[in-house]
């Protein structure tokens, strides 16, 4: 419901059609979400058969018909509940990247201390992405800053992860 949850907050804003809709997504919260294109669209379509939002075809000069999504009073009345649903939950985030350090003492110390050196650049390069991203207003700022946190905390975990590592391949 995470995802109808993000496309009624964004129709609630303002009315849009799908490629907008998935502009946004895609430009300003692809660090947070991995909504495809067809899954967007599906659930547009979905939302708008439960008369959640309400579809008006839009002709502009001489582009193609679009379809333009309108958020109604039952979509309305799904987004405060999703809304309050997950706002009042806490699920569990499942790191696939941990499944490696399950088997880490398979390799060499030296190999992986470089294997998780090459971790910690791509983390820092994402922090620094998001750093880099334009400042919004309200509440969509919470969600850059809760990435930051979250990133942050990663490096320090990889440095100290590192750090012991080698402490352990370089004899005393």
């Amino acid at each position: 419901m995470d995802r109808e949850l993000l496309l009624l907050g964004l129709l609630r804003q303002q009315e849009m059609h799908g490629y907008q809709l998935y502009d946004f997504i895609e430009r300003d919260l692809s660090y947070c979400t991995d909504m495809k294109k067809p899954t967007a669209y599906y659930l547009l379509n979905k939302m708008s058969e439960s008369g959640w939002i309400s579809e008006e075809q839009i002709q502009d000069g001489n582009r193609p018909p679009r379809k333009v999504y309108t958020l109604t009073s039952q979509g309305e009345e799904a987004y405060m509940r999703l809304l309050r649903e997950n706002l009042a939950q806490h699920t569990p985030p499942n790191f696939s990247d941990d499944i490696g350090l399950a088997f880490l003492d398979s390799l060499e110390i030296v190999e992986a201390i470089a294997l998780l050196q090459i971790r910690r650049d791509a983390v820092t390069a994402a922090l620094g992405e998001i750093q880099d991203a334009p400042s919004h207003h309200g509440s969509l700022q919470l969600v850059i800053e809760h990435q930051v946190r979250f990133l942050s905390a990663e490096l320090d975990w990889l440095d100290e992860l590192i750090t012991q590592l080698t402490e352990r391949a370089v004899p005393q």
